[in-house]
């Protein structure tokens, strides 16, 4: 009941802000509203006084608060400040695009897992246990943001080839490159932990018996599976989560009308009615699925037994610490050699004689649209990037080692639930687009797994012995947290927050790419990619380069966490 209690009160607190956005936002509403549907009107006193009466936006908090609520009580999502129209049916039509892209990238996450699995399935049945097989390149495939593979598969397959179309929605062929654009990474990530469940599965004592007893071995390696399943359930709700943020961008690109291009629209918009709704009923949808999969475990394992049932995850076999290692200091070095040789280019310099030209020696990464030389770009959004990584990565940092330390279960566990872009669309929506409004977005939910982490080791430390002795001795408390727990703390929090740099590098580059990061001309990846699209056909390195650079930086979080760690962690998502 506590734990229940606990996570309802945070998800009402994330409610809240999300009913508050009207009353938050610096912009003024009326204002808003005013250029929206009376162009041509002065924006008076009177006039806009007008409008806040008419929206209810004269009151105070609570009172904007109570209308909103009161209104989702009556089913009323509210009214379009641009449109002027009823809010509810577009967001109901969007709701059934984006289940039906979800359900089907759900559909490929699962069937590639179990793809990257059909070899441990195969040996573990015949008696052979082995370790992982997936590889490396599926934890790489893991790391990558759904909207970086969304534009390359739009690149390659629908531009470059034609085999399926690059927009639309509606018929069957429109919805395979979306899928595969948020189901690939989903199922690389499933896969692993698959794959590195099913081997202690094989390993307990009944599946022995089984195979002594002649048992064939499909018969097996079902029970395998569905031993195996428990433990992957909860993160099959974590990957349903992560496609609520993934379908804001894929949706976007590939022009679906579904939740996550209507929430995007909305925030650069700033038509907050509209993104109050598509925010709430996305979020809802995160709950939801984290919801059916505890309610999937308990259903598997029975009212009897506990997680200790479950088979132990067996650590991944990949290739040794040391090549791993020299993998990471190899790509670590191309993008640096990359960014160096930007830096030294002007990024804001347009040459219209050479729109588009392709590579050369005056450019060795061709330019785009605008004559603007691309390595220079590169070069720049890196250094960009970069910083602002590692500014949010010390802010993480910070905000992990104070609300892990005061046991905030439930505001971690909340904000680990919610995709770095729904946060950047409700902060775009209070602020606006732009780079501030990313950093602070992409900090709002990254902090979460360094707080789980530290109020692990911080458990632990306190119930260390040498804690207990120094106590015994007469040691107070500023002794105890200075000599005895932040030793044992700091420095693997630390750690862990520096590996995860490249993943939050990934997180702003995500939303530089919707529009809600850097705005231009300034130069940074995600922005880069977005801008080029368009000219995919004619000039492919420029979407290519940014894409290629992202793709490097997704690499190399995941081969420096393995180097670190000695082994491959399933993605850093």
């Amino acid at each position: 009941m506590k734990y229940l209690a606990g996570r309802l009160g945070a998800l009402l607190a994330v409610v809240a802000v999300i009913g508050l956005l009207p009353w938050l936002t610096r912009t003024d509403p009326a204002r808003t509203i005013l250029h929206a549907r009376y162009a041509d009107r002065a924006p008076t006193p009177e006039t806009l006084a007008a409008i806040r009466a008419e929206t209810g936006l004269d009151g105070g908090p609570w009172h904007v608060l109570g209308d909103w609520l009161g209104g989702l009580a009556r089913g009323d999502l509210g009214t379009s400040w641009v449109s002027g129209q009823p809010v509810g049916p577009d967001v109901t039509a969007a709701l059934g695009n984006s289940l039906t892209l979800m359900a089907v990238s759900l559909a490929v996450a699962v069937l590639l897992a179990l793809a990257l699995s059909a070899a441990t399935l195969r040996r573990g049945a015949a008696r052979r246990i082995v370790r992982v097989r997936a590889g490396a390149g599926a934890a790489v495939l893991a790391a990558l943001p759904e909207f970086l593979l969304a534009a390359v598969l739009a690149t390659v397959f629908a531009v470059h080839l034609g085999w399926f179309p690059a927009l639309g929605w509606g018929a069957p062929d429109q919805i395979v490159l979306p899928a595969l654009a948020m189901g690939v990474p989903a199922g690389a990530l499933l896969g692993r932990l698959l794959d590195d469940a099913l081997p202690g599965a094989f390993a307990e004592p009944w599946a022995r018996a089984a195979a002594a007893s002649g048992l064939p071995g499909r018969v097996v390696a079902r029970h395998a599976l569905r031993r195996a399943l428990p433990g992957l359930l909860p993160q099959l709700g974590l990957v349903a989560v992560g496609l609520t943020g993934g379908a804001v961008a894929v949706e976007t690109l590939y022009a679906i009308p579904g939740l996550g291009g209507t929430a995007l629209a909305a925030a650069l918009a700033q038509d907050l009615p509209v993104l109050q709704a598509t925010v709430l009923v996305l979020l809802l949808l995160g709950v939801a699925a984290g919801l059916l999969s505890r309610l999937a475990v308990r259903v598997l394992l029975g009212p009897a037994l506990t997680d200790r049932a479950l088979p132990a995850l067996v650590a991944p076999r990949l290739p040794g610490r040391r090549a791993l290692a020299v993998a990471a200091l190899v790509l670590g070095g191309l993008l640096i050699a990359v960014t160096v040789a930007g830096l030294l280019r002007d990024p804001l310099h347009v040459d219209t004689a050479a729109r588009l030209a392709g590579p050369s020696a005056a450019h060795p990464f061709g330019t785009d649209n605008l004559g603007r030389d691309v390595l220079a770009r590169l070069g720049h959004g890196a250094a960009r990037t970069a910083l602002a990584a590692v500014a949010v990565g010390a802010a993480t940092l910070v905000l992990g080692l104070l609300l892990g330390a005061a046991r905030a279960g439930a505001l971690t566990e909340t904000a680990n639930a919610l995709p770095a872009v729904l946060a950047g669309l409700v902060v775009a929506g209070i602020a606006g687009p732009g780079p501030w409004g990313a950093a602070a977005a992409v900090a709002a939910v990254a902090w979460a797994p360094l707080a789980a982490h530290t109020a692990a080791l911080y458990a632990q430390e306190k119930a260390a012995p040498h804690l207990a002795a120094a106590v015994a001795l007469g040691a107070d408390r500023a002794h105890l947290l200075r000599r005895h727990v932040l030793p044992g703390v700091l420095p693997p929090v630390a750690r862990h927050a520096l590996l995860r740099i490249p993943a939050i590098a990934l997180a702003l580059a995500s939303l530089g790419f919707l529009g809600l990061g850097t705005q231009a001309p300034a130069p940074e990846w995600g922005r880069m990619l977005s801008e080029n699209m368009p000219y995919a056909e004619r000039a492919p390195w420029a979407v290519l380069a940014p894409a290629a650079a992202l793709a490097v930086l997704g690499a190399l979080a995941v081969l420096t966490s393995a180097a670190v760690r000695g082994r491959t962690p399933a993605g850093l998502k």
